[in-house]
């Protein structure tokens, strides 16, 4: 699944209190679309750069899952916990927004992105490569140049019914999201579902190889679902769609009631 060595064991994150998972959003959230004490460390960002190929664009649902693996995959790495040497920029980054940036790139761009620090995730038909944490204003060179828009993406045939036994992301029905817009969203519905899990299930999640599955919620059941007690994505609000919207509703079998 990616390109580097298996993570380590692991560990609880020094993170600040998770959002809460009943809908509402604590203090520190790092979803809230006011002003929080998170708004006063310095801002850090996520890189994730998805490769689109002019002749074989990845499918849009496997690249919102390779995203929210690649997100997954560098959180357990032990290279971002304890001692390790991403492990500072990690814990700055959350204790701040933890926001998620995508990015595009294709032929000698993605190779440069290759040649970075980083972990490449690949899935049916995408890569997703997902680097260290960088400051807001900080982003290397070879990061910087590259296109956020373009990433509108669409599915060559519509993905299958999702293994209600696996982790599934479930995307609003009710927003119209470019695909690198979703990629980050979807991102973050895993963050928060690792956070509330406990270390034996985040083990048995990393061991397995993170299997789970996006696919929008049904407008039938998208309010139960944001009432349900699972962790829920409120965006802040800082592109294409309104604070405070509810993305995501991460439905992890280890999480539900």
């Amino acid at each position: 699944m990616t390109s580097d060595p298996t993570p380590a064991t692991p560990a609880t994150p020094a993170t600040p209190a998770a959002p809460a998972v009943d809908g509402s959003a604590p203090q520190d959230s790092p979803f809230r679309s006011e002003r929080t004490s998170r708004d006063e460390a310095r801002q850090f960002v996520l890189p994730l750069v998805v490769r689109i190929e002019k002749s074989a664009p990845p499918a849009r649902t496997d690249a919102l899952e390779t995203a929210a693996r690649a997100v997954l995959v560098i959180l357990s790495d032990e290279r971002s916990l304890g001692d390790g040497e991403w492990a500072q920029a990690m814990t700055d980054w959350q204790d701040a927004r933890i926001r998620k940036v995508v990015r595009r790139a294709r032929g000698a761009e993605w190779r440069r992105a290759e040649a970075l620090p980083g972990i490449t995730v690949t899935g049916k038909s995408a890569e997703v490569r997902v680097f260290p944490p960088v400051p807001l204003d900080g982003w290397p060179k070879d990061l910087a140049r590259l296109q956020v828009s373009g990433t509108d993406l669409e599915d060559f045939e519509p993905p299958l019914e999702a293994d209600p036994s696996a982790p599934v992301l479930r995307l609003s029905p009710d927003l119209d999201m470019s695909a690198g817009k979703a990629m980050a969203q979807a991102g973050h519905g895993a963050q928060l579902a690792w956070w509330e899990l406990s270390d034996e299930d985040r083990a048995a999640w990393r061991d397995a190889g993170f299997p789970l599955a996006v696919r929008t919620a049904d407008p039938s059941h998208w309010r139960e679902l944001t009432a349900s007690g699972l962790p829920l994505v409120r965006d802040a609000g800082f592109t294409e769609i309104a604070p405070g919207s509810c993305t995501v509703v991460a439905d992890h079998p280890a999480l539900r009631g």
